[in-house]
């Protein structure tokens, strides 16, 4: 650990020492004030040491964890020197009890020193500039003289050191030039904490990344918290007559301060600071305008009414209600705009979109570009995710990748309907709002793909179905005219052969009958043939026979679970058709042990089921016969599933309209 870590756990460790000492201190002799302030700035203190020590231990090559360990360590320090005194002015006799009234007049200024040296090199532990250099030195310089002159001035010592004698008696004629000098400390230092928090202004505007921004933002998160303690101590006024909720703001910037340096240094990025700044500055603008809505209403009710009329407070109540509704939304989009301005530009831009889209000037698909140019991140996309698919897809329903990047979803009625990918800006808060903002668009944009691409692959089908057509016209042909017609030709030539010479006897005509007689077989068994290709007559049976009888003749064993239903002729057609390319390609390329056929039917519904054993890994590729089975099934009005995963064997479903 380096030398400034190890600083900053001894300071840690030296806190808990005076902290044990201040308990020890409160039970010998501290009076009830006392022991409640040492509390009270015990409970203030831990945090910031409890989180410098964490700051120095994850950054020990900073100086920042060491501060803040220190600013915790002064506010221990000077609760435990209250304790110490009260003992300490019990014996005025005492050399050491009369020099530490003297110097603890001025000790106060110690409890700032921490906090502005932190604002002087937060985040990165080096001063900003040569000039601040002086601002540093000053810093370590005022408070140790102020001490030292406030020590030497001869009025009385501040309770309990009232009654204390001075340790050292200033001649007359310094007394004016001591206190002058004294006096002047006090502006000089003044203008050092203000030079102190400048340093955080001009560091955030010398700021050329945004690690380092965001780091600023957080700080000056922490310090925000400080006016609240203002509006409880003006809250306190109105509805208790006292500044005790005060103590809860110190609290609250106490813890506040340390948390967000902390969060700062080690986790920038852990919240959407700016979305946290602008509700932070909210809400204060609300309540300052609550409350000074309230004072107001009740000073007036109050007039007529009395000061502690229920009638007045009601009508203060109203009054600062109908006030707050429509102010709260303008005053977040003036926040927005200052504190905010990336939330602001891509609300407005979805909201623009959306305008112009129903104007007829815009189309939706636009959204990833309005995006773009609104969080100014050329790399950001939107992705729309297809019912039925788990990937993304662009606007021309390409896929789309998001790798590593953040991936805020789109959801509709808790559905993924797409994502919004960040590229390189936007955080993921601000994100997920603008998915949120972008429902619609993306649900249009979504629905236009799926159009268009039920639309395409219609095209294609039935630019598939009349090439197919186109080919079965052929293959007939060429089967009639190289088959039967062929045989029929041959035979009218032979009869009208025989015709000719039947009379001069040369003809043997049983066994001319007798060959006629066959080839009329053949033909007949080849017209068979080839009407068994348009439609099997097994299905004259119906389905189920026709499916048995395909499952006999199957090379592998066949499950075969075929439901009782009478089927329409085009339903049966096309489920035995499913069923037989299924079956045939995976005997042909699955190599399966066994084969499943199941036909179910619910309602207006049948579905196929051929599933197999095998090693899976089919797919619907252009010109396959499962890519010609899905066209035959999509012109039935059905649709066609294949899930054919790595190693998992192979199942294709069709889902088949029957209007019986």
């Amino acid at each position: 650990m380096a030398i400034r870590g190890l600083f900053a756990v001894a300071a840690a460790v030296l806190t808990g020492v005076l902290a044990a000492a201040g308990v020890l201190l409160a039970v010998l002799g501290g009076d009830g004030g006392a022991t409640t302030a040492f509390a009270v700035g015990v409970a203030f203190g831990l945090p910031s040491v409890v989180l410098g020590v964490v700051v120095a231990v994850r950054r020990p090559d900073s100086v920042v964890g060491l501060l803040l360990v220190l600013v915790g360590a002064t506010a221990v320090w000077l609760t435990v020197g209250e304790l110490g005194g009260l003992l300490l002015a019990r014996r005025p006799g005492l050399a050491f009890a009369r020099w530490y009234a003297a110097l603890s007049q001025g000790d106060w200024m110690f409890l700032y020193v921490p906090a502005a040296l932190l604002m002087l090199v937060f985040p990165d532990g080096r001063l900003p500039g040569r000039r601040r250099r002086w601002a540093a030195a000053g810093l370590l310089a005022v408070p140790p003289l102020f001490m030292l002159l406030a020590a030497l001035d001869p009025a009385p010592f501040r309770p309990p050191f009232e009654a204390m004698p001075h340790p050292v008696r200033v001649p007359e004629p310094w007394l004016p030039v001591l206190s002058a000098v004294a006096f002047a400390l006090l502006p000089v230092f003044l203008g050092l904490l203000i030079a102190s928090a400048a340093a955080v202004v001009v560091r955030y505007r010398r700021a050329a990344d945004d690690v380092r921004r965001a780091q600023l933002k957080w700080f000056a998160l922490g310090a925000s918290f400080l006016p609240l303690t203002l509006l409880l101590c003006w809250t306190g006024y109105l509805f208790l007559g006292g500044p005790e909720l005060a103590v809860v703001g110190l609290a609250t910037t106490a813890l506040a301060i340390p948390v967000a340096t902390t969060i700062a240094v080690l986790r920038h990025d852990l919240y959407d600071i700016d979305r946290a700044i602008s509700t932070a500055v909210t809400y204060g603008l609300v309540t300052t305008a609550l409350l000074g809505f309230y004072t107001a209403a009740s000073f007036v009710a109050g007039l007529g009414a009395g000061r502690s009329s229920p009638v007045a407070a009601a009508a203060a109540t109203a009054v600062c209600a109908a006030a707050l509704s429509p102010l709260r939304t303008r005053l977040q989009r003036w926040t927005d705009g200052r504190f905010y301005p990336a939330r602001q530009a891509a609300l407005t831009a979805v909201q623009v979109l959306r305008g112009r889209m129903h104007a007829g000037q815009a189309r939706p698909e636009q959204l990833e570009q309005a995006l773009r140019e609104a969080l100014r991140d050329p790399l950001l996309r939107v992705g729309y995710r297809l019912p039925g698919t788990s990937g993304l897809v662009d606007a021309a329903g390409a896929a789309l990748d998001p790798g590593q990047a953040y991936v805020a979803p789109v959801r509709l009625g808790g559905h993924d309907i797409g994502a919004i990918v960040r590229g390189t800006a936007g955080s993921r808060e601000l994100l997920r709002e603008v998915a949120s903002a972008c429902v619609l668009l993306v649900e249009v944009v979504r629905l236009r793909i799926e159009v268009s691409r039920a639309l395409a692959e219609a095209e294609a089908g039935r630019g598939r179905l009349l090439h197919a057509g186109y080919e079965e016209r052929r293959r007939l042909e060429r089967d009639l005219h190289d088959g039967a017609q062929q045989r029929l030709v041959s035979l009218g030539m032979a009869i009208r052969l025989a015709q000719r010479h039947l009379d001069d006897g040369t003809v043997d005509v049983d066994d001319l009958l007798d060959r006629s007689v066959a080839e009329l077989a053949a033909a007949v068994a080849e017209l068979r043939q080839i009407a068994h290709g348009l439609r099997p007559s097994s299905l004259d049976d119906g389905l189920g026979h026709a499916l048995a009888m395909l499952a006999g003749q199957a090379p592998v064993p066949v499950e075969l679970e075929v439901c009782a239903d009478e089927l329409p002729d085009d339903v049966a057609l096309t489920a035995y058709y499913v069923a037989s390319e299924a079956m045939t390609n995976a005997v042909k390329h699955a190599g399966p042990a066994v084969i499943g056929v199941r036909v179910s039917r619910a309602g207006d519904r049948v579905t196929v089921r051929v599933g197999d054993d095998g090693p899976g890994g089919a797919a619907l590729r252009p010109g396959a016969g499962l890519a010609g089975l899905a066209d035959r099934v999509e012109a039935a009005g059905g649709t066609l599933r294949l899930s054919s995963p790595a190693g998992g064997g192979t199942l294709v479903e069709a889902v088949l309209p029957c209007a019986w």
